[in-house]
């Protein structure tokens, strides 16, 4: 076979792991990573608290796992069938990183730092001979003959076989401006994965305050979500508040970040049985404090917060609790309404939803159904996951297929 040249545009997980599993495939290829900055693998070093949360619990089959992608879903399956989360896991443990699954099923290496996924990248692509040249990226391109000629941010030109655009989400706009200029359809990118800012006074006297399941939905939209919470100095957040940001990243963006959040405290109860439990209150515990005795699971802090809000007194016994005040807290407990007024980027994992016309994408090889010899790979595509290591799994599928699509791909 004739060398090839491939470039590939943007050094994170997805550049990487195409290039790697290019590289592989055939030795004999010029296997290059260009990236304009001058770190490889940023988002791979800072995610997930520097820790890296390098995908989801592999108990989940390939459907199950492209439904927690709010875009991408359908295009997922067939990919996650070639390259799954196990596949993953596998693909680590060969390269030295053993990964552990916590609890809600996030997945991290043993060694809980992101140091040890970037230095297993960095050796595994310098093994097999991938070029890495920083503080260089791909800031255009045209066609020529069935390849291209590349336009280097250092003002020279290179020409290539093959080139795979990786370049990432909204941070780096290059690659999408790239994808349009040669036929590809851009949805406008827009934040996903964020906290809600809320100005509501009793709630931001509690940052830190978390509870482990509540239920959030925003009235007269079919957004819902379940899940903790955390109550921040700017207003809430936590894996709830950001899966309901992400599967409604479009329509918040819409109503500029301005809605009503509804929150239910008491998720496992029905709002009949909270009204029935704090009647039950006044003859069970009649003598005691409102204020400090509260219903199942509610943090002390935050309960006291709705006492008080529901317009009883840090007085107050229940055996003098009245029926509007039961009432008040009832629904303070079952429907809080809060006014969002804002947003705040998820530090561990910031995603935006945009990206490549996946309908333009073959998925099977990830080249373009519009440019031959084109591919994408990991966020700049129209692709985003919920947080959990969805997004990096994302990634790596999509970079491991173009990666041995570009190899196979014959002169």
């Amino acid at each position: 076979m004739t060398r090839q040249r491939i470039v590939i545009a943007g050094g994170g997980a997805a550049g990487f792991f195409a290039a790697i599993a290019c590289a592989q495939a055939r030795p004999e290829n010029d296997v290059r990573i260009y990236e304009r900055t001058s770190h490889f693998l940023t988002k791979v070093r800072i995610s997930g608290g520097g820790r890296c949360n390098v995908t989801h619990t592999i108990a989940l089959e390939p459907r199950a796992f492209s439904a927690r992608y709010p875009r991408g879903e359908r295009a997922l399956i067939g990919a996650l069938h070639r390259f799954s989360a196990e596949d993953t896991v596998a693909w680590f443990q060969r390269h030295g990183v053993q990964l552990t699954t916590e609890a809600d099923g996030r997945m991290f290496p043993v060694t809980d730092s992101s140091a040890t996924v970037v230095d297993s990248l960095m050796f595994a692509a310098e093994a097999v001979g991938v070029q890495l040249i920083a503080r260089n990226g791909v800031e255009g391109t045209e066609r020529c003959g069935d390849g291209f000629v590349v336009r280097l941010t250092s003002g020279g030109f290179l020409p290539c076989d093959r080139l795979l655009l990786a370049t990432g989400g909204a941070r780096d706009v290059a690659g999408a401006m790239i994808a349009r200029d040669l036929g590809h359809t851009i949805a406008p990118p827009v934040p996903s994965l964020f906290s809600l800012h809320v100005a509501t006074p009793w709630l931001r006297a509690l940052p830190g305050v978390s509870s482990a399941d509540v239920e959030l939905t925003v009235p007269g939209t079919p957004l819902r979500e379940r899940g903790p919470l955390l109550i921040t100095h700017h207003g809430v957040s936590g894996p709830g508040v950001l899966r309901i940001s992400a599967w409604g990243a479009r329509l918040l963006h819409e109503k500029d970040y301005r809605f009503a959040l509804r929150i239910n405290w008491l998720p496992a109860m029905s709002e009949a049985e909270v009204a029935t439990e704090l009647q039950a209150r006044r003859t069970t515990q009649p003598k005691r404090h409102v204020v400090s005795s509260p219903l199942a699971s509610i943090p002390a802090r935050l309960w006291e917060q709705l006492v008080i809000e529901a317009g009883l007194t840090p007085e107050t016994i229940w055996t003098t609790l009245t029926r509007p005040q039961a009432l008040a807290l009832t629904a303070l407990l079952t429907r809080c309404e809060l006014p969002v007024n804002g947003k705040s980027l998820n530090k561990d994992e910031f995603v935006t939803c945009g990206g490549v016309n996946l309908r333009e994408v073959n998925f099977r090889t990830m080249e373009s159904r519009i440019v031959p010899n084109l591919y994408f790979a990991g966020e700049l595509l129209d692709i985003d996951g919920i947080t959990g290591g969805f997004n990096f799994q994302a990634a790596w599928t999509t970079g491991w297929i173009a990666g041995h699509a570009m190899a196979d791909r014959e002169a």
